[in-house]
């Protein structure tokens, strides 16, 4: 497996200890607001909670894409080799500073989340029109909408897709990240309790945090850790 795409994957299934409150209290929320027939449904919730989970992924993958073909136009118009040493680097920092976060050391890095404020003003409302949520296309536009949500940790991983060479490669590596999610997302709406006390482990945060922030340093030692695609070339 490509390690940039096994990263993305690892900062999903960590975000565990992360989306508790927002994301797992959200997947609840909309969970529990559907009616009562759907929820009894066992098949139908699930088609619910797959469409939300969809929409949010699909925002992600959208959103690499963008910011994958910035990182090509960069690469494109600044001498190669610099304009990819400078960008793996940068997606470095960014994960080794997603590590500091997850592991409690640098709470303040989720600042970064500010990125998505004006974005997410014009957005929200929207979301706001499709509640209650009695559809299937609603649960998916809902799910659009809710992928921009202002989240650290989501926003970082997106600003790493600037080292991805392509628009492909950058759609890759969120979709990577997004899927990796689900399992968190989805626990933690329905499974809040044991999700909760996972989250509360004492060495899960720092193991977690220390295992991204060294695939950050390794990234740096050996480059193409992180984003290993290579540039493109004319």
């Amino acid at each position: 497996m490509d390690l940039s795409l096994l990263s993305a994957m690892l900062i999903g299934l960590f975000s565990a200890v992360h989306c508790l409150g927002m994301c797992g209290g959200i997947m609840g929320a909309l969970t529990f607001s559907l009616p009562a027939e759907t929820r009894q449904k066992s098949g139908h919730l699930a088609l619910y909670i797959a469409a939300f989970n969809v929409g949010r992924v699909a925002s992600y993958v959208a959103a690499g894409a963008l910011l994958g073909a910035i990182g090509e136009t960069f690469y494109h118009v600044v001498n190669l080799p610099l304009a990819h040493y400078t960008l793996q680097t940068i997606a470095a920092l960014l994960l080794a500073g997603i590590g500091l976060y997850l592991a409690g050391w640098f709470p303040r890095f989720a600042l970064i989340e500010r990125i998505g404020v004006p974005i997410w003003r014009r957005l929200e409302p929207l979301g706001r029109r499709l509640v209650p949520v009695r559809s299937l296309p609603q649960a998916l536009l809902y799910g659009m909408i809710w992928g921009w949500l202002p989240c650290g940790l989501v926003y970082t991983t997106l600003l790493m897709t600037l080292a991805a060479p392509s628009a492909q490669q950058g759609a890759l590596f969120m979709l990577a990240f997004g899927l990796a999610t689900i399992p968190a997302v989805v626990s933690a709406g329905i499974l809040t309790g044991w999700v909760t006390r996972l989250t509360r482990l004492p060495y899960l945060r720092p193991v977690v945090g220390s295992l991204l922030i060294a695939m950050a340093l390794a990234s740096i030692a050996v480059p193409g850790l992180i984003g290993s695609i290579p540039a493109p070339t004319h």
